[in-house]
Formats: C-alpha cells, structure tokens, sequence
C-alpha cells in the first residue's frame, strides 16, 4: 500500500512538470488568430510588455548577443580647433527575444511586425566618443520577426572627437573613430558582434553619402577590445572612420595667388640692379602679399602648424630677403660712385673664381698699358655711364702734360678705381643671380610637393 502511494505521488509529480512546461510554452508562443482580420491585439503581446523592464533571457546567467550595424550617411563638419567632427549615421542594433514568438501560418502569413521601442527591452548602445547630448527623438519602432529576432533602427546627429592631424593641410586624411560599447552591461550580460561585415558598411555609406562638402569618405575599418573599468570588462566594437579634404578650393584661393605673387617677384630680378625702381616695385610686392595673407586667414586652421602656414612663411621671407638685397645693392652702387670701398681679399677671389677666365681676363687691369679701355657703367646718382680710363683730358690735365710720369700715375689710378667699380657691380650680379637660382629652386620644389601631395 506504501508502494502505492508513493507510485501516486510520482504520477502526480510529473504531470504537475509537463503542465509547467506545457504553460511555459504557451507564454513564449503569442496567439496570433484573426491578426489579418482584426488587426494585431495588444493583449496579445502584454506578457512580453510586462517583461520590458528586465533583459530578455529565460536563463540569465546566458549573455544576450547584440549585433550592430551603422550607415554613415553625411559627414556635416570637422572642427580642427575643437577636434570635433559632425557627422549623421543610420544605428542598426539586433538582438533576439525568446519570449515573442508565433506561427506565421496561423496569422494569415505574418512573419513580421512594427513595435513601439517603449513597449519592449532596449539595449544601451552608446558611442564613447561622443560629446553632445543625444537629440534623438523618442517614438521609434522596432521590427519583431515571428521567431523574436528585433531590429532597431536609430538615426543620429553625431558629434564626436577626433584627433585631427592637419599638418598637411590641405591635402590631409582624418581618421575618425566610432566606439560601440555598451553602458550598463558587461561581458557577463551582453555581448557585442558585428552584423554585417565592414566592407559591407565602407561600401553602403559611400554610395548613400548625400553631400558634396569638404570631406570624402575613403574607407572604414573595424577592430574587437576589451574595456576593462573598476574590474569589469565591456565589449568594444571600434570603427575607423577614414576621411580625406577636398583640396580644390584651398588650391585656388591660397597657393594659385600666393605663386603668382612669387612669380611676379621672381621676375623682378630681370629689372637692372641700377635701376631706381626696383626697391618700390618689390615693396608693392611685399604689402600686396601681407594684405593676402590677412584676408586668406580664415582659410587657415586656427591651431597647429600645418605645412602650408610654413611655406606661406617662406614665401615671405624669401620675398623680405629679396626686398635687403636690393637695398643693399642700391646702396653698395651708390657707395661707388663716391669713394669706392675696398674689396676683401677673399671676396675678390671668390669673384674670380665665379665668372669664366675670359671675363677675369678682360676686367684684370693692365698695368702700363696705355689702350686700356673698359665698358661704361652706369650707376645710379650719376646721368652719364661711369668711365674713369681713356677720357679726354681737360684743360687743367693739359697743364700738366709736361710731366710724363705724373699723368702715367693718375691714369693708373683711374685704372684701378674703375676696376674696383667693375669688381662691386659684378658682385651685385652675383647676388642678384644667386638669389633668383634660389627663388627658381624653391618654386620648383612648392610645385613638385603639391603634385605629390594632391595625387597620393
């Protein structure tokens, strides 16, 4: 009789757990009878509301695997001062809920439905590098499968840090980082994966791109981490975004003037190192240039130092050098015209070995020879060309005729001080030519580095 009993009670047990399970699996399967006649019935879906509150596991020690997806639609600004970049992006989250459920074929062939996202579970999906308030308006729906797979689509206004290199700007390439983690829940409780794959994303937001401003989107890549804060690990998904400037219109309105004025200025060398207008002409020059670079400062990155501040800079001293050395020049020919300084030793050599021998030659003068005969020089302060050898003799030479040796020693004179003239005019060519060498080398190296820098 015990036997029996206890026999009863075993029966009694395990009906009691099939009728569990049996309950079990009625609240996971939604009754969805008369959806395609009369609607969706809210009551049908109100255990699944009830449960919004808690993560949608039927063991919780499982973590919930959420997959994420984004479009980069349009890229809005990028402020080098604040290192922020301003962009719009499609958020596409997915994750499962085992507690919705229902047979499509009881339902008139329904296998998808549109829920209001506060009625169901939402995971806290953020980006780390953002550093505004999310203005996301409230209200989206979410997609529901028939098996209890959800999707959540979320449009956001993104304003987020970025190192921004600007060196070689404006040929510069940004690369932007998206990091996916999740806020409230760590490895134990929800776990992050990819639900398409980043070349698949890269690819998408090209083609969907909507405007045509200063920033194209080259490529997007995509790395796994682990966030460890106060000893607890997150899952990271981190997405590169890789982003280049338009360079275009910095070409046209910095460096395409700023050559031309360099140009002109170059050209200046061609005027005659004599001439009395050449120091006014490379004045104009300078100011024109310092009233570009005031009204094309807006154009320029506010912080750093990038590569064309530096050329803009050498530009300006090149053009500051040129304006010294014609001054110099004007002053030095000035000076001999009145008392001719003498030359160092070691200038004088490096003239001679400057120029050809022929010209050494024909500027070397001959002691003694009375056909010397040397080119007339004109310098400025003087209306006639400068020629101190060979002139006919005035009525006060005439005078002293008489003494052979003494008219022998002042033509010598003249001689020598006529050579020193020719010596210092030659050395202003030699500066004027090695000045415009540097001008011409500088050009070609600006137009070699911006071919470069504009095709890679």
């Amino acid at each position: 009789m015990e036997r029996g009993w206890l026999h009863g009670e075993g029966f009694l047990l395990c009906l009691l757990f099939h009728l569990l399970l049996q309950g079990r699996a009625d609240i996971f399967t939604i009754n969805c009878s008369g959806f395609d006649q009369h609607g969706v019935d809210p009551a049908a879906f109100q255990a699944v509301f009830d449960r919004k509150a808690f993560r949608p596991v039927i063991n919780y020690s499982i973590p919930t695997q959420v997959n994420i997806s984004f479009t980069l639609s349009a890229i809005l600004e990028v402020n080098a001062q604040l290192q922020l970049m301003t962009s719009f992006l499609w958020l596409n989250v997915f994750w499962y809920n085992p507690f919705i459920s229902w047979n499509p074929e009881e339902c008139g062939g329904i296998n998808k439905l549109s829920i209001a996202t506060e009625n169901l579970w939402l995971p806290d999906i953020v980006i780390n590098e953002f550093m505004d308030i999310d203005q996301t308006p409230r209200g989206f729906n979410a997609y529901v499968t028939n098996e209890g797979r959800i999707r959540y689509d979320k449009p956001m206004k993104v304003i987020s840090i970025c190192n921004l290199d600007i060196f070689y700007f404006p040929f510069d390439e940004q690369n932007c980082t998206f990091s996916f983690s999740s806020f409230l829940y760590t490895v134990e409780n929800m776990v992050l994966g990819m639900e398409k794959e980043v070349q698949e994303i890269s690819n998408t937001s090209q083609k969907l791109i909507q405007n045509k401003g200063e920033w194209i989107l080259l490529d997007i890549h995509q790395s796994t981490k682990k966030m460890t804060l106060d000893n607890s690990q997150y899952d990271l998904i981190i997405f590169y975004v890789i982003i280049r400037r338009r360079p275009f219109l910095y070409i046209i309105n910095l460096l395409v003037p700023s050559s031309f004025l360099m140009a002109i200025d170059a050209l200046s060398f061609f005027l005659p190192a004599e001439s009395e207008s050449r120091a006014p002409f490379k004045i104009t020059l300078l100011l024109g240039y310092n009233v570009f670079l005031l009204l094309m400062n807006d154009l320029l990155p506010d912080t750093g130092t990038p590569l064309i501040s530096v050329y803009f800079a050498l530009c300006l001293s090149l053009m500051v050098l040129s304006l010294l050395e014609t001054v110099f020049i004007t002053y030095l020919l000035h000076l001999v015209t009145t008392q001719p300084p003498p030359m160092p030793r070691w200038l004088r050599s490096l003239l001679l070995h400057c120029t050809s021998p022929r010209e050494c030659c024909l500027t070397e003068p001959q002691k003694g020879n009375k056909g010397l005969r040397l080119t007339p020089i004109q310098l400025p302060g003087l209306k006639e060309p400068l020629e101190l050898v060979g002139k006919a003799p005035g009525p006060r030479e005439a005078e002293l005729n008489w003494c052979p040796e003494s008219a022998r020693g002042q033509q010598e004179d003249e001689a020598q001080k006529q050579h020193l003239v020719s010596l210092w005019v030659q050395f202003s060519h030699m500066m004027d030519a090695l000045l415009f060498r540097l001008y011409l080398l500088f050009m070609a190296t600006s137009i070699i580095t911006v071919v470069v820098l504009w095709s890679t």
